[in-house]
């Protein structure tokens, strides 16, 4: 399983998304802090889900970095991240 399939199985699996979207951007950081050879290290993720109705930008974003915690430890450098409710 990829990094990019790890991330959207763990969103998907605890946030039940009605949308959701990870793209690996890895290949636009190279020799950048963080990247490696191979990639996975650089995501752009668009989600939407019920889970972030009344939380503020702060709070969906926290939400998203613990369930991805061992991700993250696991090379996971940076995502750029947007995360709103349904109709927003």
């Amino acid at each position: 399983m990829t990094a990019r399939d790890t991330i959207e199985k763990k969103l998907t699996d605890a946030l039940h998304p009605e949308s959701i979207s990870v793209i690996d951007e890895s290949h636009l950081h190279e020799g950048h802090a963080g990247h490696r050879p191979g990639g996975e290290t650089h995501f752009r993720i668009h989600i939407v889900a019920r889970a972030f109705e009344g939380k503020s930008r702060i709070e969906r974003h926290r939400m998203v970095n613990a369930l991805l915690a061992e991700s993250f430890a696991g090379g996971l450098h940076a995502l750029a991240l947007k995360a709103q409710a349904p109709g927003e």
